[in-house]
């Protein structure tokens, strides 16, 4: 397989990305590089983008062109599966909850994943209870601990966001991608998800595309702007939000600080 001589400290780099759709541009040789360790958010206004972007990285789509490098390795032509067993999981990849299962169940049927492969709801929860540990030290990453015994289908919105989060670092992850974490939840989840992500980033690599720019601002090591499917500034959030061109993007209105 390719390997790519960059940085030993990107994590992920992409080079001259694009994507067509029956002739029409989404995404425009973009260029990107992922440190490792760091928070990134990809953002940009509506239609800029984003969702295409995020989609080619995680190889729900295939580009038109450009190379997509993971670890030096070119994953480009890989399946999810295959990129997800080296170690870049999207939040969605593994499962939605079991709204009938517990808190704790969801996790156990997540690790089985990395026990085999393959889901034995069948088996007694005797057989399972070697995954009981390490699904409570899954919890407790993310603050979910408590609720262990609830039915996943009683949590608040913001909770099973976090339940989906653990079930996704089941599977160990080095690189975690979340598409707009917080989309949807009030201030109180808002700021309980934030929390959750910064504990998630101590020990993983973050891409996030997200449109709160306040959890932007907040949480983000380095910020890629996207508009029009090219990437059009990339900085820290003080750089980005200084630049008149990202407050034109965003309808003249100036990001917040």
């Amino acid at each position: 397989m390719t390997q790519n001589a960059s940085d030993p400290n990107t994590l992920v780099e992409v080079r001259g990305l694009s994507k067509q759709f029956a002739g029409f541009s989404a995404v425009k040789g973009v260029d990107l590089s992922i440190q490792r360790g760091h928070i990134h958010a990809l953002i940009g206004p509506n239609g800029a983008g984003k969702t295409t972007c995020f989609n080619l990285l995680t190889k729900v789509l295939e580009p038109t062109s450009g190379r997509i490098y993971f670890k030096g390795r070119d994953i480009t032509q890989m399946s999810p599966a295959s990129v997800a067993r080296l170690g870049m999981v999207r939040s969605f990849q593994i499962s939605a909850i079991f709204p009938t299962l517990t808190v704790l169940d969801n996790i156990r049927v997540a690790l089985q994943r990395t026990h085999g492969g393959t889901f034995h709801f069948w088996r007694s929860d005797k057989a399972l209870a070697s995954l009981t540990e390490p699904a409570m030290a899954l919890l407790t990453d993310v603050g979910l601990q408590e609720a262990a015994d609830t039915v996943a289908g009683e949590l608040s919105y913001g909770r099973k966001r976090a339940l989906e989060i653990a079930t996704t670092l089941a599977l160990d992850p080095e690189m975690l991608l979340l598409d707009e974490p917080t989309s949807g939840m009030g201030l109180e989840d808002v700021s309980a998800t934030a929390q959750l992500i910064r504990r998630v980033s101590r020990t993983r690599t973050i891409l996030m595309v997200e449109h709160n720019l306040g959890v932007v601002a907040d949480l983000a090591d380095r910020i890629t702007v996207l508009v029009g499917g090219e990437v059009l500034v990339e900085g820290s959030y003080e750089k980005v939000s200084q630049d008149e061109r990202v407050m034109a993007a965003y309808i003249g209105c100036k990001v917040p600080s």
